[in-house]
């Protein structure tokens, strides 16, 4: 067991959310939503939970603590682990804390994260590809995020950081049939330029991006040939449509203002809970059903096993031993 006095604490720095975007964006041909909620709610997902594996590894170094990434989950492989400690896999599981007023609460009062229940998807848990000994991780990114227009308006109006996109729909970004968009052409109706990013894959399904400066009321073309478009990113708040015509599908996708969503996260900062072992969390975990109202959710959206965070094991405890191995094995 744990308590309060055993989570590690790591700063936040702006370049993890800049890592965790450009991880999610390319992600998204793959990544499978069994959460529920809006596509930016997933996204921002995607980005804290990249931004808490690199804040890991970041900390791992500095602590001189020996690691291993070779197995770290690749885009198109959402569910595999992230680092190896000792030769056990590792699979770090996090939840942003966005809330103002439970951020608050937590940070007065630590210990009340020892009640939380330590989530794991019940259909990721009893995936296959698990073993008896890899550990499961828990943390908490407690950050801001913005969840309506309104939101976004304000922080644009604060000069804050913004990373504004639109996902496209399955038939564009996952087509059945892989066969090349053709010629795209953009077209944006605002009043002043507008920098746009778009991002799919080519016919070998790399992924690729480029920039495209739209004036308004003229078309820029793409120079790439898409297979597929995954997503549209602008460089500031468009004020009216954004329309995408492909030449293949013979349809012009548009895009309206209240249709892009931020997914840039304002950390505070990183809680490093504890760890528990795959068997162990076998063994000791209960089921809770969607819907349910838990310490991370006003209503969980899937179907998870759990145990108490204050169940969990004190990662302090888990590096020195890491750090014992890796001397054991030097002297062989």
């Amino acid at each position: 067991m744990i308590s309060a006095s055993d989570f590690i604490k790591l700063p936040y720095t702006p370049d993890l959310t800049e890592g965790g975007i450009a991880y999610a964006t390319r992600s998204l041909p793959h990544t499978y939503d069994r959460m529920g909620g809006s596509l930016y709610s997933r996204l921002r997902r995607i980005v804290g939970g990249v931004a808490v594996e690199l804040a890991f590894r970041r900390y791992l170094g500095e602590q001189e603590i020996p690691f291993d990434v070779k197995g770290a989950t690749p885009f198109t492989e959402p569910d595999r682990y992230d680092v190896s400690l000792g030769g056990h896999r590792c699979d770090i599981k996090t939840f942003v804390t966005s809330k103002r007023n439970q951020i608050t609460a937590m940070r007065r009062n630590p210990g009340l994260v020892l009640r939380a229940p330590a989530l794991i998807p019940e259909d990721q848990f009893f995936a296959v590809n698990h073993a008896g000994q890899d550990l499961y991780l828990f943390a908490f990114l407690l950050g801001l995020t913005t969840n309506s227009p309104e939101d976004i308006q304000k922080a644009v109006a604060a000069s804050q950081q913004i990373y504004l996109i639109h996902p496209l729909r399955s038939d564009w970004s996952r087509p059945q049939a892989w066969a090349p968009l053709g010629r795209l052409a953009l077209k944006s109706e605002c009043p002043a330029p507008l920098t746009v990013e778009i991002g799919g894959q080519d016919a070998e399904r790399n992924f690729i991006t480029e920039t495209l400066t739209l004036e308004p009321l003229s078309r820029a073309f793409a120079l790439n040939n898409y297979y597929s478009l995954a997503y549209v990113h602008a460089d500031s708040l468009p004020a009216a449509r954004i329309g995408i015509h492909s030449a293949a599908k013979g349809e012009i996708y548009l895009i309206l203002p209240h249709e892009w969503g931020n997914i840039w996260i304002y950390g505070l900062e990183i809680w490093l809970a504890g760890y528990i072992a795959h068997e162990e969390f076998r063994r000791k975990s209960s089921a809770i059903f969607a819907g349910s109202r838990v310490f991370q959710y006003s209503k969980t959206q899937t179907k998870n096993m759990s145990v108490p965070v204050t169940d969990l094991r004190s990662l302090e405890d888990l590096f020195e031993r890491v750090k014992e191995w890796d001397e054991q094995k030097k002297s062989w």
